[in-house]
């Protein structure tokens, strides 16, 4: 998605409702990270980065996302997922993780209650995630 396609998006969700958008990380430092990690991230949230490196979204309570380069950041490691196929890129703030596989683009939120993922909750990448965040979070439009 290039810049344009972005800046629609977030034009939309500033006016859905307050966010805080971090700074943007590099490719340099996308590229790093995957290195530094064994990792791939899914392309369109690669993208994301590069436009901004996490943040929250939908204020005082919503999504926080994760990035790269400024905190919080993303940990490979930690074990809050169903399995060792998924990195979590973010919250909800029912505390559910939002995760990516680490083959394809596919977007994931993992419902702890149930200790699975919901067929109803899988994007097909991260685009799709965002443009679904007020059903995601219950909000309406």
């Amino acid at each position: 998605m290039n810049a344009k396609g972005f800046e629609t998006i977030i034009i939309r969700l500033n006016n859905q409702g307050k966010m805080n958008f971090l700074e943007k990380a590099t490719e340099k430092q996308i590229e790093e990270f995957e290195r530094n990690n064994s990792i791939k991230l899914p392309i369109k949230y690669k993208e994301w980065l590069t436009y901004s490196d996490g943040g929250e979204f939908f204020l005082p309570a919503g999504v926080q996302m994760y990035g790269v380069a400024h905190k919080p950041t993303i940990n490979v490691n930690y074990n809050d997922r169903p399995n060792d196929n998924y990195i979590i890129i973010g919250a909800l703030s029912s505390g559910d993780p939002i995760l990516c596989g680490k083959l394809g683009e596919q977007i994931y939120i993992y419902d702890h209650e149930a200790n699975l993922i919901h067929d109803d909750e899988v994007y097909p990448d991260f685009i799709s995630f965002l443009n679904n965040l007020h059903d995601i979070l219950g909000i309406g439009e």
